[in-house]
C-alpha cells in the first residue's frame, strides 16, 4: 500500500491538479510523509515544495480517504489517499518536479489517476465538481 496526502483546492467548480515532469496523468497535488511527520506537516510541505503557496495550518480540515490502484504499479499496489481542504497563501505556481498545474473538471477524468477519478466521483455527487 502506498500511502499518500492529497489537497483538495476547488474553484469555479474545478479542481487545482498537477502533472510532475516527465509525466502524461495529472495528479491531486501532495506527497508522502517524511519519518516523523504528522498528515498536517508532511501535507504543508509538500504543497509548499510543489506549489509554492503556504497552506493556513488552522485551515486544514479532512476531507475523506480513498483507495484504488496505484498508477505505474503492478496490479494490486495500491494507493491510500487521504485529503484535506486547506486555504493559502501566496500565488500558485508550478515549483520542484510539478511541470504543469491545470484546473481539471469532471470530464476530464481521462487525464488523471485511478485513484483521482475516485475523489472526482465523491466530489461530482455532492455537487462541488463541474
Amino acid at each position: 500500500m502506498i500511502d499518500k496526502l492529497a489537497w483538495i483546492h476547488l474553484a469555479n467548480q474545478r479542481i487545482l491538479s498537477t502533472r510532475s515532469k516527465g509525466k502524461e496523468v495529472f495528479y491531486i497535488p501532495g506527497g508522502k510523509r517524511e519519518q516523523g511527520e504528522s498528515d498536517q506537516e508532511a501535507l504543508v510541505r509538500e504543497i509548499k515544495e510543489e506549489l509554492s503557496v503556504d497552506l493556513e495550518e488552522t485551515s486544514i480540515a479532512y476531507l475523506g480517504t480513498f483507495k484504488a490502484q496505484a498508477d505505474g504499479h503492478p496490479k494490486g499496489v495500491m494507493v491510500q489517499m487521504t485529503c484535506y481542504t486547506a486555504a493559502y497563501t501566496g500565488t500558485l505556481k508550478a515549483a520542484s518536479e510539478i511541470e504543469e498545474m491545470r484546473w481539471l473538471q469532471n470530464s476530464d477524468r481521462d487525464k488523471i489517476a485511478a485513484v483521482d477519478q475516485l475523489i472526482f466521483n465523491y466530489l461530482n455527487e455532492k455537487g462541488s465538481l463541474a
